[in-house]
């Protein structure tokens, strides 16, 4: 700690009017700079769709696409093929003269743009799957057969293909508030999900020679057109997911008559599907207190051994969702259970082979539950009749009312025991609250995924968060903390979160990670629980089934809250910034009395904490003249240089009859004035979170805003007026602001602890290590050979 002296009582008024010591380069500062300069000039104009207030407007508008589908699974040759009638209301202001479907399969065209953009990552080291996937991938040639495109007539339709897009071209423009119709007919060549990736595929069990499918992106679907940004018809490249209208289905799905079909929307026919004893297992679900089991692990293990040569057809209907996806197989056991809550009546249900138990049977439905449970709390009541949740190959995707999770047991083919590690349980619980959490960001408030992946990701990773936190004490969440994500704060390797979402680096740190604790430190730190709860789910209130954009976010939480953001969405989504806020110097002042005998009494108790000059201790003991000469001594000697003079205390006399009683009482506080400077070294601006110690034991925690650095971003210094010593000062104590460095956070330092492995040195290190110093000195020796 650095001690200084107030040497004028008015240099001591001048800090108590201001608890901020601003420097000279507050001048500095431009409008680039400013990291309190409003986002208004970053976020699109308000207007009658879109509210300042972040609310829809009034004249706010979505189209609706409603479908209805025939579709047929080929279990022998691995092929869907379907047919589709799409009803097309154009709910917008202008006139539409083409509609653009997406045609995601396409992405798996031998020549398609997804796999010809695709670089090659190091190759020093490769798992065996990834080496598969190489070799694979550029060898399967998927994609639709589009084999006819009508109109409601039957008259063919004029379309054209573009990757991953294809135009329908109306022989009639369609004005506003009028619908179109026209059908479509396709068929696609299945993938092995588990040999070349993806969010949909088969997986084949060799054992039992049995197929189990997870299928989505199955149909063409209509491309969304909104008002900021037309036709979202970006083509698909594999990482910006689905922007899609809301609509209702009425879908028929075909499959061997031995197979159990899972899929979103409610079963029409469960009489010509479903045997008796299932109907009567469904209907105790309904109100049990523990997941029914709909079709047993036996009933499933001997599905497996059969082999129908006939078909049944599921009939499934799903009103005003976005999408659509199904599961199949003779693998399946399935349970279920009922959940009732406020406006939520639903039946939670899982699908899962017996490869999936024990696992899959303890936590799946049970995590389903949970999931609507908690969402519930910060959102809005779950809306749709199931909720399911599938295990297959892929590891982790979401569907309206339906989802697809990868977490299984790993057996032991020797002994046939089936076991789990810690990481499998929780990756299990922890996908399932993930996926099923995605019905309420992005299935009901419905962004823009093409574009902004945080959007659904991270808000769904942010409450995916706080679901773990009540599904057990101390549960292990990988995301949210703010302690967990610093590591990649202070990389260079990144972009903004608000980044399209194709051009993302660290895509799981981008848009889940970092946004989920931006959001948790938004809740816990910047605005507290019951400021931020009310924002948030005014947010999901005011968007549920409609297409939010970020800046309609960012103006809800705004405008619920009255605090203003944008200094923190400015830092945390628009910049690469981290939070490094250090400890500076610590300067402690105390007031100049005035009175000479004091103020000399303190300037040798100064002078006598300084160590005495080496020099000095050398010469202890010496002779010097005075020894011999004592009449060479006089009054200096006999008095130190701080000893005050009569003449000092008569202009201070004088000097107090100027003064008023409350003047002279400031000039005799004993209060500690503590200048403490604060640097921001990482750029990102943050509240100051300081704990503080005292001589006798007591501990002060002080939360300063962020707005203290609105003058200058760079360094501020705080003013601590204080009867108690400071002992010991200390900065984010808790770890929650994220904060790169804690090593310059605390007063007095800290040592930074770490260990160092010790090894033994084997031999053939030992060999390899003389034969590189020979090869050296060889090397060495040919380049003086060839100077020579």
């Amino acid at each position: 700690m650095k001690y200084s002296l107030s040497t004028a009582l008015v240099c001591l008024s001048v800090a108590f009017a201001s608890s901020i010591v601003s420097t000279s380069a507050q001048a500095k500062n431009t409008i680039a700079s400013d990291k309190f300069r409003q986002l208004d000039e970053m976020l699109p104009t308000p207007n009658v769709y879109r509210t300042a207030s972040g609310a829809p407007g009034h004249q706010y508008w979505q189209q609706q696409v409603d479908y209805q589908i025939d579709i047929k699974l080929d279990d022998q040759t691995q092929q869907l093929s379907g047919y589709e009638t799409l009803t097309y209301t154009n709910n917008s202001p202008d006139t539409l003269r083409y509609i653009w479907l997406q045609l995601d399969q396409n992405k798996l065209k031998r020549n398609a743009d997804a796999k010809l953009i695709k670089t090659t990552p190091p190759l020093k080291k490769v798992t065996y799957t990834g080496v598969r996937n190489m070799i694979e991938t550029p060898k399967f040639d998927g994609g639709y057969n589009i084999t006819k495109v009508t109109a409601s007539s039957g008259k063919a339709l004029n379309y054209v293909i573009n990757g991953t897009m294809l135009r329908i071209d109306l022989p009639k423009a369609l004005k506003s508030g009028k619908t179109t119709e026209f059908n479509v007919e396709w068929n696609y060549q299945l993938h092995e999900q588990k040999v070349l990736g993806g969010r949909s595929g088969y997986e084949y069990f060799k054992e039992d020679d049995n197929y189990l499918y997870e299928i989505a992106s199955w149909f063409p679907r209509a491309v969304a057109y909104y008002d900021t940004m037309g036709w979202q018809n970006k083509q698909f490249l594999g990482r910006g997911e689905f922007t899609l209208e809301f609509g209702d289905y009425d879908v028929k799905i075909t499959v061997p008559s031995d197979h159990i079909v899972a899929a979103t929307g409610e079963l029409q026919n469960a009489s010509k599907v479903l045997t008796k004893t299932q109907r009567k297992r469904l209907k105790r679900a309904k109100t049990a207190k523990k997941p029914v089991l709909i079709v047993t692990v036996d009933e499933a293990l001997a599905n497996e051994k059969s082999r129908a040569k006939t078909t049944k057809t599921w009939h499934f209907k799903a009103k005003n969702v976005r999408d659509f996806a199904f599961a199949s197989s003779r693998k399946f056991i399935w349970d279920a259970q009922g959940y009732q809550h406020g406006g939520t009546n639903t039946m939670a249900m899982s699908y899962y082979p017996n490869e999936g138990n024990p696992l899959w049977e303890k936590y799946s439905t049970e995590a389903i539950i949970h999931t609507m449970e908690q969402y519930s709390k910060y959102t809005f009541d779950y809306p749709y009749p199931v909720s399911i949740s599938v295990n297959g190959p892929v590891g982790g995707m979401e569907y309206p009312m339906i989802t697809f999770n990868g977490p299984r047991p790993t057996l032991n083919k020797k002994t046939g025991e089936k076991t789990y590690s810690r990481r499998t349980k929780y990756g299990l619980v922890g996908v399932i609250i993930h996926e099923v959490g995605h019905n309420y960001f992005p299935m009901i408030v419905n962004s823009d995924e093409r574009q902004w992946t945080w959007m659904d990701e991270g808000l769904n990773t942010f409450l995916q968060f706080l679901a773990e936190q009540a599904w057990e004490e101390d549960y292990p969440s990988r995301r949210g903390d703010a302690a967990n994500i610093t590591s990649y704060m202070k990389s260079s390797n990144q972009v903004p979160i608000m980044t399209n979402s194709e051009s993302i680096l660290q895509f799981g740190n981008n848009a889940y990670g970092k946004p989920a604790t931006a959001l948790n430190i938004l809740r816990e730190t910047i605005m507290g629980r019951e400021l931020f709860d009310f924002a948030f789910k005014e947010y999901a209130q005011r968007w549920k089934f409609k297409r939010p954009t970020p800046a309609d976010f960012f103006r809800t939480m705004e405008d619920a809250s009255a605090v203003d953001l944008d200094w923190f969405f400015r830092g945390w989504f628009y910049t690469t910034d981290h939070v490094d806020i250090a400890l500076g110097d610590i300067h402690l002042y105390s007031a100049d009395s005035q009175n000479p005998d004091t103020e000399e009494a303190w300037l040798r108790a100064l002078e006598n904490e300084k160590p005495e000059f080496i020099s000095s201790l050398m010469n202890k003991g010496q002779w010097v003249r005075t020894q011999d000469r004592p009449e060479l001594l006089d009054f200096y000697n006999e008095h130190d240089k701080f000893t005050a003079t009569n003449a000092a205390r008569n202009k201070y006399n004088a000097s107090m009859k100027k003064l008023e009683q409350w003047q002279k009482d400031l000039l005799l506080t004993q209060s500690n004035f503590y200048l403490i400077d604060f640097e921001n070294k990482g750029g990102l601006v943050m509240p100051i979170i300081l704990d503080i110690t005292y001589a006798d034991g007591t501990n002060e925690h002080m939360k300063i805003p962020a707005e203290i650095w609105r003058q200058n971003s760079k360094k501020v210094s705080k003013l601590l007026i204080r009867d108690k010593e400071i002992t010991a000062l200390a900065i984010d104590s808790k770890w929650e602001t994220a904060d790169v460095n804690v090593n310059n956070n605390y007063w007095p330092a800290r040592p930074i602890k770490s260990r160092f492995n010790l090894y033994k040195r084997k031999k053939k290190d030992m060999m390899r290590d003389y034969n590189e110093k020979l090869k050296s000195a060889d090397d060495k020796g040919n380049e003086e050979n060839e100077v020579n």
